[in-house]
């Protein structure tokens, strides 16, 4: 700030009574230059700073933005008198393990917070942490990439290509490019607990046992309470939306238009997982439940020596994994039959996921770990014999992809490069959607787009959009300007 200088700030928020906003904006002059700090009430924010000519232009262009946004419904405010956005973070605890074997691990990767979100993939593993911190590993344990977002991360979950990250701020971000982005923002009341995503459809369930469902354009579809609290479950097709609560799981129909079925489960739901035709529900009575995604029949129960934490499955439920409070990690055949259990060596797993033979673990003391899940090693460790866990190392010099938060953070470009594709925003019927101008492409249909980023008649070029069965495109690949 410039020495003297004389400064002015407007502070505005817009907090509305459903939830559906709970944001603020600030606009700071100092002389010559115009600071704008924005984002959801209690948080620090994102800051944007631009210089002018002259004081004058300078005092007209934080007019200019201030009017706007009283248009949009936001009104002078007094900085921390509002709440900000309930969040829970899971407590659990964590005691040895009970088995007399250890996992054989192949590698563990320490991300140096808590973790519960992973994802694997045929290419990659993901892991997000407490702080913030996204990293990707190949099936080896090399580090390939790192993702720095603003808040906590609650979960990490796949939509075909798309992979997105929930975080405690109340967004949720596409990490499929380049540059994360913001691709839905969660309503400020929902403390939200767990997220999934199917063609584009975002469903979040919450610390009152609560349930909304947002489309691809990030505006709310439908919402339901259910018949429990503490809702740590939510997966979701093309058939319903399976909610598990300390009362069960309930299934409700994709378009809200009312409930299929609802089960009782032993003990209220710690973690979800779902098959074609079943959904597995982990309790905190020590059991994981199958049950019919038809009927909500519980078809087996898979028994476990302390409450469970996370459970997942080898393709088409031939073997179900789970994991309890107690660091241990057990084997199940369809029919319920146990057929090992051995200790984690390093904590409780909070997630999981089973790929070729191995299962993926992220545990309570941030550590995403590799297990060798084949029989031959498993065999060779209930008699004692384990591989040497090799411990994988971060590049310091890895840098931490941040989430663009303006158009002018981009990088720009003075042509279309060949096979890329065009898309513009566009005013209609009062907001500013993105759609594709490249040739071959249905003009008609919106883009899922960062919102930090649009301005009217700003143009990006994009690597490639897909078509989604909703009748949207996704960005595939990096965004840059075209200037």
């Amino acid at each position: 700030m410039p020495a003297g200088a004389t400064v002015t700030t407007t502070y505005l928020e817009l907090s509305q009574d459903d939830g559906s906003a709970h944001k603020f904006y600030e606009v700071t002059v100092a002389d010559c230059v115009v600071t704008v700090r924005y984002g959801r009430i209690g948080a620090t924010g994102q800051t944007q700073t631009t210089a002018f000519p002259t004081r004058e232009k300078a005092v007209a262009a934080a007019a200019k933005k201030i009017a706007e946004k009283s248009r949009k419904g936001y009104a002078p405010a007094v900085p921390g008198q509002r709440a900000p956005r309930a969040v829970t973070r899971r407590q659990v605890s964590s005691a040895p393990s009970t088995a007399r074997a250890v996992a054989p691990v192949l590698w563990r990767f320490r991300t140096g917070s808590a973790a519960f979100g992973i994802h694997v993939d045929e290419d990659r593993c993901w892991v997000g942490n407490q702080a913030g911190d996204v990293y990707t590993l190949d099936h080896e344990g090399a580090v390939l990439a790192r993702f720095g977002l603003p808040d906590g991360v609650k979960c990490l979950v796949a939509d075909d290509f798309w992979i997105y990250a929930g975080c405690d701020d109340g967004k949720v971000y596409d990490l499929s490019a380049k540059l994360p982005f913001a691709a839905y923002d969660i309503a400020a009341d929902v403390d939200i607990f767990w997220l999934d995503i199917h063609e584009g459809v975002l469903n979040v369930s919450d610390r009152s046992g609560g349930l909304t469902v947002i489309d691809h354009e990030d505006e709310h579809q439908w919402a339901r309470r259910s018949q429990g609290e503490h809702a740590w479950m939510i997966r979701a097709d093309d058939r319903a939306v399976y909610h598990g609560h300390s009362g069960g799981v309930t299934a409700y129909r994709p378009d809200g238009g009312g409930q299929f079925w609802h089960t009782p489960t032993r003990g209220g739901v710690l973690f979800g997982w779902q098959e074609d035709d079943a959904v597995y529900a982990g309790t905190a009575h020590r059991v994981v439940q199958r049950l019919s995604k038809g009927t909500g029949a519980v078809e087996a129960t898979f028994v476990c020596d302390g409450a469970v934490y996370s459970c997942a499955t080898s393709p088409g439920g031939r073997f179900v994994f789970a994991a309890d409070a107690a660091s241990s990690v057990y084997c199940f055949d369809r029919d319920g039959t146990r057929l090992w259990k051995l200790g984690t060596g390093g904590g409780s797993a909070l997630s999981m996921q089973y790929r070729d033979e191995r299962l993926y673990l992220v545990t309570t003391d941030g550590s995403l770990v590799c297990v060798d899940a084949s029989e031959a090693a498993v065999t060779a460790a209930q008699q004692g014999s384990v591989p040497v866990a090799r411990d994988v190392k971060l590049a310091a010099a890895l840098p931490a992809r941040a989430p663009a938060t303006a158009a002018g953070a981009l990088a720009a470009v003075g042509q279309v490069p060949a096979g890329s594709v065009v898309v513009e925003c566009v005013q209609d019927g009062g907001r500013l959607r993105v759609q594709v101008t490249t040739d071959g492409y249905d003009p008609s249909w919106n883009v899922q787009f960062p919102r930090a980023i649009r301005e009217p008649g700003a143009r990006y070029v994009v690597d490639a959009v897909h078509a989604a069965s909703g009748g949207f495109y996704r960005v595939r690949g990096d965004i840059r300007r075209l200037l």
